[in-house]
């Protein structure tokens, strides 16, 4: 074997070992959709209409503290049969954290929002995606497994509603998960992002779910697609 060859299969085994969710390899003309930073009204219920008049799902990355203080917005995205995945308790992102401290508000996070829902909670996504393999092994220890993404609609960053979809639709393809947000996290969720301007969010996943149709795909939750696929695992450390 060669020198190459074995360098290859040694990272290989560390994909294996150490791999976030990036993606689901499946046969099934689906995308999936995903949202950060809510529950957070009335962003959150115009994403939840947009899915509802085109049968369409998602998965929803919460903030805990958000959903204690919104039970009623969680628990919405339960009963229209989305489903509820952990992005912390508050926004802060982990690199100035202990593993110690990951574990143990990863672990709180996942009851508070499991006890607000009243689902169980499988995901987490680290804030700004942003995960050392401490991180990611303390996360682990928790009992949910990191989820990335593989494209964007560009919901963060002040640009057009025409850049968003365009960005979106440039990774379209069946497995793909996009990065989307129904609330923008601040400083009561401990961080500062500064503004963007204002948008209907709920109009951009309208027009989102149109591209991905016109590309015959439809959007779905993690959950969901894995139904009839597997994930597709990544090392992602940033």
């Amino acid at each position: 074997m060669s020198v190459g060859a074995a360098v290859h299969g040694v990272l290989r085994r560390h994909v294996r070992a150490m791999g976030s969710v990036v993606g689901v390899d499946t046969d099934q003309p689906v995308v999936v959709l995903t949202y950060d930073d809510g529950p957070e009204p009335p962003q959150t219920e115009r994403v939840l209409d947009a899915l509802a008049e085109r049968g369409a799902h998602a998965t929803f990355f919460m903030l805990s503290a958000r959903a204690r203080r919104l039970p009623w917005l969680a628990r919405a995205v339960i009963a229209e049969g989305h489903e509820v995945a952990l992005h912390g308790i508050d926004h802060r992102p982990l690199s100035g954290l202990t593993p110690e401290e990951i574990t143990r508000r990863t672990l709180d996070g996942k009851a508070q929002l499991e006890d607000v829902a009243g689902a169980p909670v499988r995901w987490m996504r680290p804030p700004y995606g942003r995960q050392s393999p401490r991180a990611y092994h303390a996360i682990r220890r928790a009992g949910v497994m990191p989820v990335l993404w593989g494209g964007t609609s560009l919901d963060s960053a002040d640009t057009t509603s025409d850049g968003r979809v365009a960005s979106a639709m440039r990774n379209a393809r069946p497995g793909l998960i996009l990065l989307g947000h129904d609330g923008r996290a601040g400083a009561e969720d401990g961080v500062d992002d500064g503004d963007i301007p204002a948008f209907d969010r709920g109009a951009l996943t309208a027009r989102l779910l149109a591209g991905f149709a016109e590309r015959g795909l439809s959007g779905t939750s993690l959950e969901r697609a894995l139904e009839r696929g597997r994930p597709r695992l990544g090392a992602w450390f940033a």
